[in-house]
């Protein structure tokens, strides 16, 4: 067990329990936020928090509804996050030290995936998941990738600048015909005469971060049907052939959701990540930290409608007195803290067994428990967003003012129920794998009592 793990299983104790942090509206911010103890929790997670907090409040929350109106981000906002010191963190523990410098305060040893944690939650807390997947959608997904399985030439040429800010990268898997159901994409890559560039043709849908990336890790079929046919190739953007098209959607406006089409792209073949053929694997490697984002995103986003209701039921007097005087609405607040600091309390759990699993571990054990909190934080987002909006009335139907927060997050329910896994396919995958492991465990049962009777 290396020290930072061990370090992380230590529980706190009355010599360095943190102090309240925030301004402490009821269920505005997680409970350690709030003085309750917890084991997960140490001086360099407090620390990131007060960082964060800091800078989002500065560079960040002014801006939001500006930027999600523009549909875009400011050039510069990625090289910000990288000279704060943690853009880097989004690509999950452990730190990419090989290819980025350590945070300021915090060395990579030590941090952990409740860095990470506290990071998203942070950001989430812009009730923006606009600017936050126009911040760290692209990055998280798109070069983990290259991180694990390309080649030392691949890395070296892509990572330093994706995590300085300099260039932006995206994941392209999703098809017009093919979203959960990855196994059956159409995007084909082939071979040219010379053997040596890879001539890619398809069409990719829904690409976070596509029209503003440089680089593209793309899904394509090399093979034959089914997952054992699947690639994954680095595409640039400046390679002819390579459309791109921001689409109209929703929610996320400022996140850069792309259309995009392959017209003969030649691609050399040094930029193919891993094994051709293999890298249906390499995609699911990284979806339990995909989808464990989008539960830190969509929980800490139920949250923000939590708290944003709150504060106006503070002050917005109805029929002679407060909203919060009224008993329906006190019910209406109840019903959603009960779920959002159910909801965090799991996250927390899910978060500790990925901090002291190894990503074998994680990958066998956690994809169903994972994927079931998916359902269940989106499902509470979608829930509080819709209760916010009965409580601001219609302020929540007006774009920026005093309901912006709240508008923006019921046009993004959306954005969190569907992608990485529709909740019905997570709900599915869930008991899925459940009774894959009940099995696996009589199966283990049942070869060790034939084992004693020999």
């Amino acid at each position: 067990m290396s020290a930072a793990m061990a370090s992380s299983q230590t529980p706190m104790n009355a010599n360095n329990k943190q102090a309240p942090f925030g301004e402490m509206i009821p269920w505005g911010d997680p409970a350690w936020y709030r003085g309750y103890n917890s084991p997960y929790y140490r001086a360099s997670h407090a620390k990131l928090r007060a960082q964060v907090r800091a800078f989002v409040d500065k560079e960040i929350m002014p801006f939001c509804n500006q930027w999600d109106e523009a549909k875009k981000l400011p050039v510069d906002l990625l090289k910000k996050c990288a000279k704060a010191g943690w853009l880097p963190a989004v690509v999950g523990a452990p730190w990419p030290k090989d290819f980025a410098p350590e945070h300021p305060d915090i060395p990579a040893a030590e941090w952990d995936q409740f860095h990470e944690l506290i990071l998203i939650d942070e950001l989430a807390r812009t009730g923006s998941g606009s600017v936050l997947w126009g911040i760290s959608g692209g990055l998280s997904i798109g070069l983990p990738p290259v991180l694990h399985f390309g080649s030392t030439e691949l890395k070296r040429r892509v990572a330093p600048a994706c995590l300085s800010g300099e260039k932006i990268i995206c994941l392209a898997i999703t098809e017009p015909l093919a979203g959960s159901d990855v196994a059956n994409l159409r995007c084909t890559a082939k071979l040219d005469e010379t053997g040596e560039n890879y001539i890619v043709n398809g069409e990719k849908k829904w690409i976070t971060n596509g029209v503003f990336a440089d680089y593209f890790t793309v899904a394509v079929r090399t093979g034959g049907p089914g997952m054992g046919g699947i690639s994954m190739l680095l595409i640039e953007k400046d390679m002819p052939g390579v459309i791109c098209k921001q689409m109209q959607c929703m929610g996320v406006w400022a996140s850069g959701t792309t259309y995009i089409t392959f017209e003969d792209v030649k691609v050399p073949k040094k930029n193919l990540i891993g094994r051709e053929n293999e890298g249906f694997k390499y995609i699911m490697y990284n979806f339990n930290h995909e989808r464990w984002s989008i539960v830190a995103q969509a929980t800490r986003s139920a949250r923000v409608c939590l708290e944003e209701s709150m504060r106006y039921a503070m002050k917005r007097r109805t029929f002679g007195k407060k909203l919060i005087e009224h008993p329906v609405i006190r019910w209406k607040l109840a019903e959603m803290a009960r779920q959002v600091e159910a909801t965090h309390a799991a996250l927390e759990h899910i978060t500790y067994q990925m901090s002291t699993m190894n990503k074998m571990e994680q990958m066998q054990r956690l994809g169903g428990d994972t994927a079931l909190l998916k359902v269940q934080s989106t499902k509470v987002f979608e829930y509080c967003a819709r209760e916010a909006a009965q409580i601001f009335g219609g302020a929540s139907y007006v774009r920026g003012g005093q309901g912006e927060k709240v508008e923006r997050c019921y046009r993004e329910v959306r954005a969190y129920a569907i992608p990485g896994g529709s909740e019905e396919v997570m709900a599915d995958l869930a008991v899925r794998e459940g009774m894959k492991n009940y099995t696996n465990h009589l199966k283990k049962l049942s070869a060790g009592s034939a084992g004693a009777k020999m």
